[in-house]
């Protein structure tokens, strides 16, 4: 049976097709469909959103040790969080197979770097197989597992964003329904204490002699040979885009495994070939490597280390031929900035934040957009859980004057990931700073996926659901506060006196999600009461799109107002007003 799936469906697939039985990931864009597609099938697999990513590779870990194939899947600044239990679990090897999927994301369309994660294959000496299409997603995760068991290691399958979200072809098969593999005790292998990880290492160096030698063979890298003296040495997307721009005029050695890599067929391809290019985005991975066995080869001085490629920039850089990039438009398009959604409950939080001119500390989440104009309130993002640690950092250092002009704000599903050890943080050195966690009831950022604290599991059934509010007295903050911030007069009122504090007080800024299905919706929609608006633009401050300032004046859209009606308790003339219907 053949079907056209997204690379991240065609993941779930292969993993399906090879006998997976323990999945346990935390949501990241590109990689969040994989293991929402896992939930589909109807098989014995045990899916989970686990509270981060270290947990969930742990989770896989143990599964596998346990005997089940497993996987656990991120996008590459999860790997960052799970790198710690990895790079063990190099040392102790499987025993049912292991397969970690990262989803790295040139262009960063929806992350906070561009790191090539190639780089964590390479340190952490798991063999890494890459996959230009969804077909290839498919049988390279089925032969990761194969290939795990064979060579007792985990296989890290490296995606992009434009493999994990186009579609392809792919060829259907059945379930392998594999047995559980015997658990048997082994301290040795599987108690990584210097004692026996000094010789576990010995074990390692030797796999990777002989994936070197899996690297040389043709199993997983592909020689075609167009009869040129030009030759093109890739993987992944690049690929795809190689052969786009470049066709047949050029001989492809393309590489389905770039951790490790080989040496004796690389150098056979480029002795066929007067001129050799290396295509890659991101780093210079592969063509470093080449360098390093002593072959000429161009690369990034023809190639930019930034964002994604194109086939019309590889044909320039490869024949110095120019290619339209695309049909040119006879009218200008408007701009679109990223804004937070109509009804968002996030955005009457970063109003107040302005208005009383506190420093914020942001984290990774939709609320990471209340830096954009008009709100214009966060002051740094770094990481999953840096803003309470950062402000903790912020307030050491400048003291307590400027901690009561301090905020962290942070989503509840991303305090759950890593927060909670900066609140303790806070609390356990005698901190001071108000930290703000925007409940909106769900993980919103990357599509609505359930966390510890809604009381739904990943198959959205009901599951036992962490008292937040219990979890924050607990850490030892005194008096936390729930408070919803569409009340804007109380919120404002409650901001205020908890930063006066000094000590680490805590904000629960309850409010749903508005697209959530479960939440209770809004009604009705606002308009502008002409005979009351002094056009003061007070209410264009909220950076809702569906209030418009043009030179009609304020006028509200009623096709994207979903009536939350944030705006009728801002405008200081009443002139904003709600009908219902």
């Amino acid at each position: 049976m053949k079907k056209l799936l997204l690379g991240n469906a065609a993941i779930a697939q292969g993993a399906y097709e090879a006998g997976v039985r323990v999945v346990s990931s935390y949501p990241g864009t590109p990689s969040t469909e994989i293991t929402e597609s896992i939930v589909k099938y109807d098989a014995d697999i045990f899916a989970e959103w686990a509270p981060n990513e270290k947990v969930a590779a742990e989770t896989a870990i143990g599964a596998s040790i346990a005997g089940a194939r497993a996987m656990s899947c991120m996008k590459h600044v999860g790997l960052n969080v799970m790198a710690d239990p990895v790079f063990t679990a190099s040392y102790t090897g499987v025993n049912a197979g292991l397969v970690l999927c990262v989803a790295d994301d040139p262009g960063m369309h929806s992350s906070q770097n561009e790191q090539d994660s190639r780089h964590y294959a390479r340190a952490s000496k798991i063999p890494m197989l890459e996959p230009s299409d969804s077909s290839e997603c498919l049988s390279f995760t089925k032969l990761a597992f194969e290939l795990s068991e064979e060579y007792d290691t985990p296989f890290f399958v490296r995606l992009s964003t434009r493999v994990s979200h186009s579609q392809s072809l792919c060829d259907l098969g059945e379930r392998k329904d594999t047995e559980l593999k015997p658990y048997e005790k082994n301290i040795a292998k599987y108690v990584m204490m210097p004692g026996n990880a000094i010789k576990r290492h010995v074990v390692v160096e030797e796999r990777t002699k002989k994936l070197i030698e899996l690297a040389e063979s043709d199993r997983l890298n592909t020689v075609i040979d167009n009869g040129s003296d030009i030759g093109v040495i890739t993987s992944g997307i690049s690929y795809q885009y190689a052969c786009e721009a470049l066709g047949d005029r050029v001989n492809y050695y393309k590489l389905g495994m770039v951790w490790p890599l080989g040496e004796k067929a690389i150098k056979d391809f480029c002795s066929k070939c007067k001129k050799v290019f290396v295509i890659e985005e991101l780093d210079s991975f592969i063509e470093e490597h080449c360098r390093a066995l002593g072959i000429e080869v161009i690369g990034k001085e023809r190639f930019t280390l930034l964002g994604e490629y194109t086939a019309q920039m590889i044909k320039k850089a490869v024949f110095n031929e120019d290619a339209p990039e695309f049909s040119p438009l006879t009218e200008a398009l408007p701009a679109r900035p990223p804004v937070l959604c109509a009804g968002c409950p996030h955005r009457a939080t970063f109003y107040v934040l302005k208005k009383l001119g506190l420093t914020v500390s942001g984290d990774i989440g939709c609320y990471t957009l209340g830096a954009v104009a008009p709100l214009q309130s966060v002051d740094t993002t770094i990481c999953m859980g840096a803003s309470v640690s950062a402000a903790h950092g912020m307030a050491k250092a400048r003291g307590k004057d400027f901690a009561k002009k301090l905020v962290s704000v942070i989503g509840d599903s991303t305090f759950i990931h890593s927060g909670i050890t900066g609140l303790i943080d806070m609390v356990a050195n005698k901190g001071s700073g108000t930290v703000i966690i925007l409940d909106n009831s769900i993980t919103g950022m990357t599509g609505h996926q359930e966390n510890p604290l809604t009381g739904f599991d990943i198959r959205g059934e009901k599951a036992p659901q962490v008292d937040l509010l219990a979890l924050v007295k607990a850490i030892g903050v005194k008096d936390p506060v729930v408070c919803d911030p569409f009340n804007i007069k109380e919120f404002e009122r409650v901001v205020k006196e908890e930063t006066a504090k000094d000590e680490p007080s805590v904000i629960i800024a309850q409010r749903p999600c508005a697209l959530l299905k479960r939440a209770v919706k809004y009604s009705g929609s606002c308009y502008v009461n002409k005979d009351k608006c002094k056009n003061c633009k007070l209410c264009m401050k909220l950076g809702c799109p569906a209030i418009v300032s043009d030179e009609k004046g304020v006028h509200i859209d009623a096709t994207q107002c979903n009536g939350c009606g944030l705006c009728t308790s801002v405008c200081p003339f009443g002139a904003i007003e709600k009908r219902e219907g």
